[in-house]
């Protein structure tokens, strides 16, 4: 009786190391797929690897005169987008059934050193932007084509407003985001 003792405990004890082993592959299994997982999502998202073309527009942004001589990072980075506020409102003349439009606008480049750019001359971007408006055809502009012309124009207008006060007028897109006329 004492054989069938011993075997029985030998048996207990085989079966709970191979218990815990099981446990254990499981759980290394477990870590090595959440940590794959974590890499594909970093990877995926740009924080991880081939972000070094990014790094470059920041350090042009710090050194001035770089800035202006850096080419166009119009691949790599993600759009940066900068709000003119406050929103534009025009008047339009008695004679038009609308008397005033509101615009929204938000400026997009990739480049930081742009983005500066239109921050340090927004008085003169809007000056620029409240004459375009001011003298648009409110019949026009109640087309989706006018507002994509609009659109156009004063984009043109910011690029132009920045060729003057910078020497370079590079400016990827505008963009409203809201547009209101009574």
């Amino acid at each position: 009786m004492a054989e069938e003792d011993l075997d029985l405990d030998v048996d207990t004890a085989e079966a709970e190391s191979g218990g815990g082993l099981k446990i254990v592959i499981i759980a290394a299994v477990v870590v090595l797929l959440l940590s794959s997982a974590v890499l594909a999502g970093l990877y995926f998202m740009g924080m991880l690897g081939g972000n070094e073309p990014a790094a470059e527009p920041q350090a042009a942004a710090a050194d001035g005169a770089a800035a202006e001589a850096a080419p166009p990072a119009t691949s790599g980075g993600p759009l940066i987008y900068q709000p003119l506020e406050p929103p534009f409102v025009v008047n339009f003349g008695r004679e038009a059934d609308v008397r005033f439009m509101q615009i929204t606008i938000q400026v997009a480049d990739r480049n930081p050193a742009v983005i500066e750019q239109v921050k340090e001359h927004n008085p003169a971007i809007r000056n620029g932007l409240v004459m375009l408006f001011s003298s648009q055809d409110p019949e026009v502009l109640n087309t989706r084509e006018g507002k994509e012309q609009l659109r156009q124009d004063a984009l043109e207008e910011v690029r132009s407003v920045l060729e003057q006060m910078t020497g370079r007028g590079r400016l990827e897109n505008l963009y409203f985001t809201s547009f209101v006329m009574q």
